[in-house]
């Protein structure tokens, strides 16, 4: 439930109703405003109703929070969530552009790689140590050595780094390497990983399942965000449905339908979303016009001697071009290419 205090209200009343929330066994949460203090309680509503929190006499109104997943919708916070990515920012009017390889392959690749999307513009580098591959004869990535090597490449180049978390085990060794966890889409509903991250402060970003509806994303990000970890973007890749002439149906309904019903940043990876090339940068344009926050794209400096995913990596002048294009429309949308203060 959600309780907004009378404009007269002290933060010792605030703290006073908080106890009785938690005397509940209830989460109390604390949402001071400028000129209200909001109050949050979360758990079973009837046993809150027991309390009576309604006839305190610093209490204006108490409603209950309807959606599924609370403290990430726009009931419980109505602006924007600005998350810290490196020395850069997501969310309100900054755009974030997070591009690399799918996978660290070597320490040349990687350095190339890195070169490329940090010339022309990036916001981000993003890299796989660790490759949860549909055959288990396919590249499986080089494990700590690879974020090792893209920890190394992030540094020569001055951009924050981002690479997929597979496993509970790896939390404390990647966050000696890496800025933020991604959280791919086969792990979107992996629930002791979720609750694993949560419990860091580490930025998260949290891709959409394959198969996942919406509010199946925004529990999962709820299950990150329960945990004390606040620093969550939301990145809609593409779901699978029966058409077939493309990787899969980019769902760009989603990006209008989160902004509006979640406080989260949003971004898009559409080179996962369509999967063939000419079609990444119309659809990074349509991404940027319904509201995203920024672009998740896969470039390479030699995509034809790419490990994985080489059919839908940009290489240096298509991504030269990429960045080119899609920076009138960052403008039109009133947003600002994010870039990293030390540029």
């Amino acid at each position: 439930m959600i309780i907004v205090l009378k404009a007269e209200a002290t933060e010792t009343d605030a703290k006073d109703i908080l106890a009785k929330i938690e005397s509940v066994k209830l989460k109390p949460l604390f949402m001071p405003g400028t000129e209200r203090i909001v109050l949050g309680a979360l758990g079973d509503e009837r046993v809150l109703q027991s309390l009576n929190i309604g006839a305190h006499p610093m209490v204006e109104n108490v409603k209950p929070i309807l959606s599924s997943y609370k403290q990430v919708s726009r009931e419980i916070q109505s602006h924007d969530t600005l998350v810290q990515f490196g020395k850069t920012t997501i969310g309100g009017g900054s755009f974030l552009v997070i591009a690399g390889p799918c996978a660290v392959e070597s320490e040349e690749q990687i350095l190339q790689s890195t070169r490329l999307v940090k010339q022309h513009g990036a916001s981000a580098v993003k890299a796989g140590a660790f490759k949860p591959r549909t055959s288990p004869y396919s590249f499986q990535g080089l494990e700590e050595k690879g974020l090792k090597l893209l920890k190394s490449a992030a540094e020569q180049y001055q951009l924050p780094c981002v690479s997929e978390i597979i496993d509970t085990n790896h939390v404390e060794l990647m966050s000696q390497y890496v800025d933020a966890f991604q959280i791919g889409s086969r792990n979107m509903q992996n629930f002791n990983l979720l609750k694993a991250v949560g419990q860091t402060q580490v930025p998260i970003l949290l891709k959409r399942g394959m198969s996942a509806t919406i509010e199946e994303l925004l529990l999962a990000a709820e299950y990150i965000y329960s945990e004390g970890n606040t620093n969550i973007i939301i990145c809609e890749r593409g779901i699978r449905t029966f058409e077939k002439a493309y990787n899969n149906t980019l769902d760009l309904n989603a990006v209008a339908f989160i902004k509006n019903r979640s406080h989260l940043p949003v971004i898009v990876d559409p080179s996962h979303g369509v999967g063939i090339k000419p079609l990444i940068t119309p659809m990074s344009k349509a991404a940027i016009a319904c509201g995203a926050d920024g672009l998740m794209i896969e470039a390479h400096h030699n995509p034809q001697s790419a490990l994985t995913d080489g059919q839908r990596a940009l290489d240096e002048t298509e991504f030269e071009q990429f960045m080119d294009e899609i920076k009138p429309f960052i403008h039109a949308a009133g947003k600002t290419l994010s870039e990293q203060a030390s540029t």
